[in-house]
Formats: C-alpha cells, sequence, structure tokens
C-alpha cells in the first residue's frame, strides 16, 4: 500500500471518526445522566484492550454485560456497535499506518463492509428480544467453532500475499459485505475476516487493518440508524467508549503481544456459554414477541 493511499484512508477515517461524533453528540441526549459506572468502564477497557491484539471484543463484551444484566438484549447489536466504535477508529488508524496490504484489495473491502453494514443495520435496529437472541447467540456459537478450529490448527494458517486479485478479490468482497451486515447484528467480524482473507492466501498479519480498517468505515454507517432509533444502552455504549480507547492504547504501545493460546480458550468459553445463554431465552421467550 502506497503512503499515498494510506495518507487518503487515514484522513477518510479522521472525517469519518469526527462526523460521527458530532452527529452522535447531538443524537444522545442527557449524556450527564448516561455517564457508566466504574463496572461498565471496565468492560470497555478490558475487551478493546484484548481486541487489539486480535481476539474480538463483541463476544466479551456481550458475555459481561450479560453476567450483570447491565443491557437489555434487544439493545445488544446497537450498543456493541456505537460503544465500541472510537476505539476501533483508534485500532484502524494504528495498523492503517504501520502495516501493509496491497491498496486496491484494501479499499474494496472496506467498502464491501461498508455497504454490507448500510443494509444490515436497518434490520437489525428494528429486531425483537427473541429474534437478536437468536440472531446474536447462534453468531457466537459459529465464532467459537471457528475459533476452536483455529486453536486445533484445523484451519489453513494463510499464505504470503498482501492482495487478492480476479476471482479471489471477488469472493472476499462478498464475504465483507456478508460481514458488515452481521456486524450490525452483534457479531464481531474479525474471526470471519481473519479466516476469509487466510483461505484465500493472504498474509493473516494483512488481516489486521483490513478486519480493523472494515470495521471503523463500517460502523458509523450502521451507527446511524441506531442512533436514530434509539436502540442503544447510551451508558453501556459511553462505557466502551471512555474506557475502550485507553485499552487500545495500552495493548497496542505497551503490551503489544502476550501468550493468547490460554486467553483464546477463555474466550471460546465465554462465547459458547453466552451462546448457550442466549439461545435458551430466545427459545423460552413467545416466539410473537415484538420488545
Amino acid at each position: 500500500m502506497t503512503w499515498d493511499v494510506r495518507s487518503v484512508l487515514l484522513f477518510a477515517l479522521g472525517a469519518v471518526a469526527l462526523a460521527f461524533s458530532a452527529f452522535a453528540f447531538v443524537r444522545m441526549r442527557r449524556l450527564r445522566d448516561a455517564w457508566p459506572s466504574p463496572w461498565l468502564l471496565a468492560v470497555g477497557f478490558v475487551t478493546d484492550f484484548f481486541d487489539t491484539l486480535g481476539i474480538g471484543s463483541y463476544a466479551t463484551t456481550a458475555a459481561l454485560w450479560r453476567a450483570r444484566r447491565s443491557v437489555d438484549d434487544r439493545l445488544l447489536p446497537g450498543t456493541l456497535n456505537v460503544g465500541h466504535a472510537w476505539p476501533t477508529f483508534v485500532q484502524a488508524g494504528i495498523f492503517l499506518a504501520s502495516v501493509d496490504v496491497e491498496a486496491t484489495t484494501l479499499v474494496a473491502l472496506l467498502g464491501a463492509a461498508s455497504l454490507g453494514a448500510w443494509l444490515g443495520s436497518g434490520l437489525a435496529a428494528r429486531l425483537s428480544r427473541r429474534a437478536v437472541r437468536l440472531v446474536v447467540g447462534s453468531g457466537l456459537a459459529i465464532a467459537a467453532v471457528l475459533m476452536s478450529a483455529g486453536l486445533a490448527k484445523l484451519l489453513p494458517m494463510g499464505g504470503d500475499a498482501l492482495g487478492l486479485a480476479g476471482v479471489k478479490l471477488v469472493v472476499a468482497i462478498v464475504a465483507c459485505a456478508l460481514f458488515g451486515a452481521l456486524m450490525t447484528f452483534g457479531i464481531g467480524a474479525y474471526a470471519p475476516i481473519m479466516l476469509t482473507v487466510s483461505l484465500l492466501g493472504m498474509n493473516p498479519t494483512g488481516a489486521f487493518p483490513i478486519m480493523m480498517g472494515a470495521c471503523a468505515f463500517l460502523m458509523p454507517v450502521a451507527n446511524v440508524r441506531f442512533l436514530e432509533a434509539e436502540a442503544y444502552d447510551a451508558r453501556a455504549a459511553i462505557g466502551l467508549t471512555v474506557g475502550g480507547v485507553p485499552g487500545v492504547l495500552v495493548a497496542a504501545w505497551v503490551v503489544k503481544s502476550l501468550p493468547l493460546v490460554a486467553l483464546k480458550v477463555l474466550v471460546v468459553i465465554v462465547a459458547s456459554g453466552t451462546a448457550v445463554g442466549l439461545l435458551r431465552d430466545a427459545w423460552r421467550e413467545p416466539r410473537d414477541a415484538v420488545s
């Protein structure tokens, strides 16, 4: 990726972040009454700390919230997307500036993910609590299976390519559009994007600017609809933002790396337990539930 393209993307990222912040400030009324508790701030710090190291944040955030009933399940998608937006902007800026990826591949996948997010967010903002539990629970179960397969070395580790072309690029574009749509339902995109580009022969390190950049550009697109529909918990979202940004900076500039195998095993267990809880609650809830 040339510095010209890198500079344009970083400039665009900054513009998107500022525009989203202004829009969110206008839409989120009575911010003084929504200041998060220490628990919600801690959730933001911990989940975005590990998110920066490639673990992903949606499964762990949902699990921690559900452990203390911090957020209504119906509001999970909107709160996850609104709250993790600013930490993701910071992550994307760091990795776009420091990791090389072929420019056409990066721009195409970022655009595809954003388009998918726009299409998916309109539906996600209107889902009933039961539907959210079914979708998010199923997504977490799939994520746990994929991570388990990776830990067992049943999935390819990727190649050396820094970009894609031809049919492989088309496949990646379609996949990223789908992942962008699913992310608006509260299903994290990191693991699916890394799996996809690795299967197509890219260096897994190149997945970091793609997955973090894609999420940074798609989240504001989705969040416009979540904010307009007020389909989020302001207190929990602010907790993710205020606690999450320092978590990203500590992970990227202080810690940089950790022995992550044991942590990934823990995340698999947490994601699996949360998935079972969500699916169980969805099964128990009446099929015609609308709230």
